[in-house]
């Protein structure tokens, strides 16, 4: 039987909420939480111990937790790691992350779930199976499914791949063997493209946004600028319930009155340290600066709203809607330019 050791968040290891993010390490017998309903998808496998890490601790300690880790892998000795799924949670998803790379660098098959905007993707899917979620908890069922199909594979010693086990590319290139060859089939393709009917190319490349440069401001000294940033930085209190991850909403507040942010602000961002932030909000948006080079007189003005959001984990199709509401407002209030920060 195939020995599985499993991790999961404080949320999904039914120690709490965000209030437990700060949980530390713990190795308990057994399936714990999602794990559970990972194991009745299993032919073969049994999950024989989960830890359970707060995603706050995980992040803010990772030396700490990947020691832990790294015991628990030693004292263990499982046949294959999992994670998650973590959706498109961003600092559950780094954990993960970095759970992956502990089983990769000894050589341990590992499996684990995400939505394919988690910001950890990226960094992982190179070191085991990243089967493809959805971006919420709603569809846990068929993530759970999609990720034991993944290791039934695996522990079968069965080849996977990414358009029939549903797992996100790693860019790796392998040698198959086919009844054409690339010659015949490359041919095929292009007349498949020529007579407009359907072809499937076999070395897909990325596809990336062109973006026009706007126009350099020809007069700093008298140019009116905005503060923009996806850093999570609000009032104390959060008073409009920006989400700290895979935010819905932007915020603008009055700054007309204020030098710097500094008292007033915080970060409410989930996918960074927010320690250093919340001491100064300048040090992520910095209004400080924009106030002395306003004061020295090398730009003009400071447009009056400051806008945040919070980019960890946020869809594409938001931030994109996100960049035309703001943009629409600070086209229309004559701004010349903007500071727009990020993390």
């Amino acid at each position: 039987m195939t020995k599985i050791l499993y991790y999961v968040n404080q949320f999904f290891g039914q120690i709490g909420g965000e209030d437990k993010a700060d949980y530390e390490p713990s190795l308990m017998d057994g399936p714990i939480g999602c794990a559970e309903g990972f194991e009745k998808n299993l032919d073969q496998g049994q999950v024989v111990n989960t830890v359970v890490c707060g995603d706050n601790y995980y992040n803010q300690n990772k030396e700490k937790a990947d020691a832990f880790i790294i015991d628990a892998i030693e004292k263990i000795k499982p046949d294959m790691i999992v994670a998650g799924p973590a959706f498109n949670a961003g600092r559950y998803g780094m954990a993960c992350a970095g759970v992956l790379e502990l089983a990769y660098e000894r050589d341990i098959p590992a499996v684990s779930g995400m939505y394919i905007e988690n910001p950890a993707v990226d960094y992982c899917k190179t070191k085991g199976v990243v089967v493809e979620t959805a971006d919420s908890a709603a569809k846990m069922r068929q993530a759970l499914k999609d990720m034991a199909n993944a290791s039934n594979k695996l522990i079968k010693g069965e080849t996977l791949y990414p358009e029939i086990d549903n797992y996100i590319a790693q860019g790796k290139r392998i040698t198959v063997f086919t009844e054409k060859i690339g010659a015949r089939r490359a041919v095929d393709m292009l007349l498949n493209r020529f007579n407009e009917q359907e072809y499937k190319t076999e070395l897909p490349m990325p596809e990336f946004d062109e973006v026009e440069p706007a126009p350099a401001i020809k007069d700093m000294a008298h140019a009116k600028i905005a503060l923009v940033t996806t850093g999570g930085v609000v009032p104390h209190g959060n008073p409009d319930k920006v989400q700290s991850a895979s935010a819905q909403k932007w915020a603008k507040y009055d700054i007309s009155g204020l030098d710097e942010l500094k008292g007033e602000f915080i970060t409410i961002h989930g996918g960074f340290d927010p320690v250093y932030c919340n001491e100064k909000a300048d040090r992520v948006a910095p209004l400080d600066q924009l106030a002395r080079l306003k004061n020295e007189g090398r730009i003009g003005e400071i447009y009056k709203y400051f806008y945040t959001t919070t980019g960890t984990g946020t869809s594409v199709a938001n931030a994109k809607r996100f960049g035309v509401e703001i943009g629409k407002e600070l086209y229309e209030a004559k701004v010349d330019g903007v500071i727009m920060t990020s993390t």
